[in-house]
């Protein structure tokens, strides 16, 4: 089998409500283009996987993969996945991590279509569930955040997260609110979107430690990682960096030789595919780590991240961003929560996720090829 066709359909994604993570995002809203991506084969099957985001458009990532990406794979066999993921890497200075990570999730698509088997079975699965947790957007008030943490625990969910407004006090009140809202038995988690200097990340740290919150993600800037030794020395509560850590897969080497966190941290789109993914979580269990998988910032790329979580033992939670109309988009079936806070494995064969074709046939926009 060889790879003999890379095209990247744009399709527009409109009615996106208004929305902030922190201070890197900034507010966003109304329109975006997700891209998706097909890998053909001289025997017919197909590869899928989208490139892009609510807030970071398909063009951004596509025509870099197009334009080098793209001629590494033609002509290749299709499952030979590592020795493409390599050549890929190599051309990281060139184009994205986003796009190679697209490239990957359709190469694995094609191997699950071959075998006739989900791609978590491929990688050898651990289990077909996982707890979900339901990740907030930046809210208006403290008040916003306690309604909507009580509401997820009565919906049957067994955490929050809280992306906070990023001013050291109003963060601390945030917390203390949905702490109250929730009670002492919930599970609660801080992302605090690398908003911090030392001094205010130890404060607020030492204050979700009193407030029982499960871990700390990303207080200080995700190249300080010599604050980070210092802040993990001076606090018990876990905390969990290296999502944006500069660099691929050896970029977690410093983070662990210098014990600078207690878990390790990434997705798809941002480490560069299922492949890469693998390799880290791997490398997290190696060292007796956790390794928790972060938001894929589209929906086929969240079904990638889930059969890699079925397939490893160190990840506890599947992350839901909100609001679903700033992150889910482009399939017939998303993922979904059950009642008891749980989110399912995908049996289909490869990602094994129900396209929207006709969505995307009528929201296209152009193609790249």
């Amino acid at each position: 089998m060889k790879i003999t066709d890379v095209r990247l359909t744009l399709f527009a994604w409109d009615d996106i409500p208004a929305t902030q993570y922190g201070r890197h995002t900034g507010r966003f809203s109304g329109s975006s283009q997700l891209g998706l991506l097909t890998i053909g084969t001289d025997e017919g099957v197909q590869g899928h996987a989208f490139l892009g985001s609510a807030m970071r458009g398909a063009q951004m990532d596509g025509q870099s993969l197009i334009h080098y990406l793209k001629p590494i794979v033609l002509g290749q066999d299709p499952l030979d996945r590592e020795r493409l993921y390599q050549a890929m890497w190599q051309k990281s200075r060139q184009t994205t991590l986003r796009a190679i990570g697209a490239m990957d999730i359709a190469l694995w698509d094609i191997a699950g279509k071959i075998a006739g088997l989900p791609i978590h079975r491929l990688l050898g699965s651990y289990r077909t569930s996982v707890p979900a947790y339901a990740s907030s957007a930046v809210l208006p008030s403290k008040e916003a955040y306690a309604e909507e943490a009580g509401r997820f625990k009565a919906d049957g969910w067994t955490a929050y997260k809280i992306h906070p407004p990023t001013d050291p006090a109003v963060d601390i009140e945030v917390c203390r609110a949905v702490r109250r809202a929730v009670g002492d038995g919930f599970t609660v988690m801080l992302d605090s979107t690398w908003a911090y200097q030392y001094p205010e990340a130890l404060r607020v740290g030492k204050a979700i430690e009193g407030l029982g919150f499960y871990w700390y993600e990303d207080p200080l800037a995700d190249d300080d990682l010599l604050s980070y030794v210092k802040l993990k020395q001076h606090l018990a509560i876990p905390i969990l960096a290296t999502e944006y850590a500069p660099g691929g897969l050896t970029a977690y080497a410093p983070w662990l030789t210098h014990q600078a966190t207690d878990y390790l941290r990434g997705d798809v789109a941002v480490k560069g595919g299922i492949t890469a993914l693998v390799k880290a979580a791997h490398l997290a269990e190696a060292f007796h780590m956790n390794y928790e998988v972060h938001h894929g910032g589209n929906s086929l790329n969240n079904v990638a991240n889930l059969h890699v979580i079925m397939a490893i033992r160190n990840c506890e939670f599947f992350e839901v961003l909100l609001p679903a109309g700033a992150q889910k988009y482009g399939l017939a079936q998303d993922i979904e929560v059950d009642p008891r806070g749980l989110v399912h494995a995908f049996d289909g064969a490869g990602v094994g996720a129900a396209i929207d074709f006709p969505l995307i046939e009528r929201k296209k926009t152009a193609v790249l090829s």
